[in-house]
């Protein structure tokens, strides 16, 4: 049995738990009044769990992606910070997959290795990088950056870039005044380049981009910036060659607000005037530009043996 007095100080940890995804450390335990020999009768009768040499599990249910951060932080120590990829889904990022927490520490910190834990050391800490109370860890932005150097491939770090900009977590404009404060050391050319198109305005670049693949196959020289008008009135297509094929160059603010509305109404109009139409998202031309280029030829070969319009 347990004293009154203890009991009470168990119900405070599991509350005071309830913030940290159900895991404290020993050391928090401990600052609780609940010693070494309660925690680990508790964990013994299975009401708690241990979790490494610092952290404990208050309940014995599954642990979710909060409970698992801090028991990062605490195992690691050291001023850990969760950081990249974690750092972003624990701001509220969806639809990015991760088994593993990543934390980072600054390069002279001597960490442990902790299963289920990524450590990267930083050569410096950025000024103002960690967010504020609660979960010890980078601020989006910042997070973003590092996923993108961390990331396996091009692809996924494009994808860590453009994730938390499309759900309004943080602007081009943050990323690009982040990578000023920290361009890292993994990517510079590529994360720079994908924040460049990230950042309003960079729609123009992504033309003049489309239109240098287009040289380098020597494919036809199409016009640019073509005027036509539909049922909405006056409008401008990206590219069209004169075989009636238009390519749609579709940057970061055709994914906001009422723009993807407008580009479809836009797109149906053109193609009910008989032109084929193709799309390319500035990610994808920078992610697989042969596979687009191959398919705006092919268009092009399909449509020369089309009678003349």
């Amino acid at each position: 049995m347990i004293s009154e007095t203890t009991r009470r100080r168990v119900e405070r940890a599991e509350r005071l738990s309830l913030d940290h995804g159900g895991v404290l450390s020993r050391d928090q335990l401990r600052s609780l009044g609940i010693e070494r020999g309660v925690t680990a009768r508790l964990v013994r009768d299975r009401r708690w769990a241990a979790w490494g040499r610092h952290s404990v599990v208050t309940h014995c249910a599954e642990v979710e992606l909060v409970g698992a951060c801090w028991r990062a932080v605490h195992e690691v120590g050291g001023g850990a910070l969760v950081d990249g990829v974690s750092a972003l889904r624990a701001a509220g990022v969806s639809g990015l997959d991760g088994s593993v927490v990543h934390v980072s520490v600054q390069s002279l910190q001597r960490s442990p290795r902790v299963d289920g834990v990524a450590v990267h050391k930083v050569s410096r800490r950025v000024e103002g990088e960690a967010a504020g109370a609660g979960l010890p860890r980078t601020r989006p932005a910042i997070a973003a950056l590092r996923a993108a150097q961390w990331a396996v491939s091009d692809r996924q770090a494009a994808l860590y870039l453009a994730v938390p900009v499309q759900q309004r977590l943080v602007t081009g404009a943050q990323l690009e005044a982040a990578l000023e404060q920290y361009p890292g050391r993994r990517r510079r050319a590529f994360v720079a380049m994908i924040v460049a198109d990230l950042v309003d305005g960079a729609h123009s670049l992504g033309e003049l981009d489309f239109a240098a693949l287009c040289r380098r196959r020597r494919l036809p020289e199409p016009e640019r910036q073509v005027v036509v008008t539909g049922s909405g009135g006056r409008c401008y297509l990206d590219v069209r060659w004169r075989e009636g094929l238009v390519v749609e160059v579709d940057g970061r603010q055709h994914l906001e607000g009422l723009a993807p509305v407008q580009d479809m109404l836009r797109q149906n109009s053109v193609s009910m005037s008989g032109d084929v139409v193709l799309r390319i998202p500035l990610l994808g031309m920078r992610l697989e530009p042969d596979a687009f280029v191959d398919q705006v030829e092919a268009a092009l070969t399909l449509l020369r043996g089309r009678a003349p319009r």
